[in-house]
């Protein structure tokens, strides 16, 4: 059955390449589209609808968020797409800044540490968005801060804390609703007392309705990447997370972000090279590390251990990609036979596994490009939660045009 982007498509008479080049996007991104991955995006079916002699329906009423702890702006996306407006944007990482303004023509730069911004200098917003910093409460954070003595949650001095300059914003500007992000580990974090402080400073002391779900991208991307997302509105409105349809587990496999090497992309260096677009042989693991890292999984495995390397084929889901994806890629290692070490997956691959387009710009090197898109969300899961927050926004924001539309 097609969904509503390939009707509108067929109905224009267009081949997806010819769409891809009347629209300015890959073909590749348009499959996606009519996947169901992702939401498509206005100028590609205004174009569409304009060949097929269609109407595009009326955009929603725009409003206005700030995207904190930003990233690369995979938060964002999902909130560009349901009609917002990005007004303010803070990140301390040069790095992930310049991928951010790469993507991202706002006519405000990304600002940096949020801990040093005072509220008055925040424009006041609708909506607030904030993947604040995970590790004081993911379980690999939590194990190398206990390795080094150091505390960790909120009684870690630098990031646990950065949920309160979340809770201090919020208290000042009272936007309409917000979305937190964070790792799944975080409910249970401090035996569950680190997340009763975040709901209840969100609740009692903040007055909002709240709701919480830990969501695995492996819904919309061949990752299992499990995190908590937390909804809140700044009145009572019928939220509920039914609403959230998501695919069946394992609908999408590798096959749909490794580069095909067969001709049928265009070669994007560094990361694929020539006619065929073949993946750079700088990506394959070198006869030492290969071999480094098949001793290392025998000795743990031989101790009970699970440590090891995550070797795939396209026809897998892939382990969750993390930030330190650029040391040896061992948790996510494409199989190239058994004649073949494998190989890690390119940036562009990365980008695809957390559900980025391939119009999406990487102006960074390899190595930070890693730690991106391992520190990232995945942008389908908050496409997903961006819609059904959509109408109890618009009810907020427009209250008598909902009572007309009633």
């Amino acid at each position: 059955m097609l969904n509503d982007f390939a009707t509108l498509r067929v109905r224009a008479g267009l081949s997806l390449e010819d769409a891809a080049q009347l629209t300015g996007y890959s073909v590749r991104q348009l499959q996606r589209w009519e996947a169901g991955v992702g939401k498509p995006r206005e100028a590609a079916v205004r174009v569409l609808c304009s060949i097929a002699g269609t109407e595009p329906a009326p955009l929603d009423s725009r409003f206005n968020f700030i995207d904190l702890f930003a990233g690369i702006g995979g938060i964002r996306k999902g909130f560009d797409a349901i009609g917002g407006h990005c007004v303010f944007t803070s990140e301390w990482n040069k790095f992930a800044q310049e991928t951010y303004a790469a993507n991202f023509r706002d006519n405000h730069p990304p600002h940096g540490d949020i801990t040093q911004i005072a509220t008055d200098e925040i424009p006041d917003h609708d909506v607030l968005l904030a993947g604040f910093p995970c590790q004081p409460f993911s379980i690999a954070g939590v194990s190398k801060k206990n390795s080094l003595g150091r505390q960790h949650g909120f009684l870690d001095e630098t990031q646990g804390t950065l949920f309160f300059d979340v809770a201090r914003i919020i208290r000042a500007k009272r936007p309409a609703a917000f979305l937190l992000e964070n790792v799944k580990n975080l409910t249970g974090h401090d035996k569950g007392r680190t997340f009763q402080v975040i709901l209840k400073t969100l609740t009692e002391e903040l007055g909002y309705t709240v709701w919480h779900k830990v969501i695995d991208a492996q819904h919309f991307v061949p990752q299992h990447r499990e995190r908590i997302v937390i909804v809140g509105f700044r009145e009572d409105v019928p939220f509920s997370w039914d609403d959230l349809k998501l695919p069946e587990k394992g609908s999408v496999r590798l096959a749909s972000i490794l580069h095909p090497e067969n001709g049928s992309e265009r070669a994007e260096a560094p990361y694929t090279l020539g006619p065929d677009a073949k993946v750079n042989g700088k990506y394959t693991l070198t006869d030492k590390l290969w071999q480094y890292l098949q001793g290392y999984a025998a000795k743990h495995k031989a101790a009970g251990n699970g440590f090891g390397f995550g070797l795939v084929t396209p026809d897998d889901v892939a382990r969750t990609l993390s930030a330190r994806y650029y040391k040896d890629g061992s948790e996510i290692l494409v199989s190239q036979g058994s004649r073949i070490n494998p190989r890690r997956l390119t940036p562009r691959e990365c980008a695809r596994l957390m559900g980025y387009g391939d119009d999406f710009r990487i102006p960074v090197s390899d190595t930070q490009a890693y730690k991106q898109f391992g520190n990232s969300v995945a942008v389908p899961v908050f496409e997903a939660v961006a819609n059904i927050m959509q109408p109890h926004i618009q009810s907020l924001l427009y209250p008598a045009r909902q009572q007309k539309a009633a």
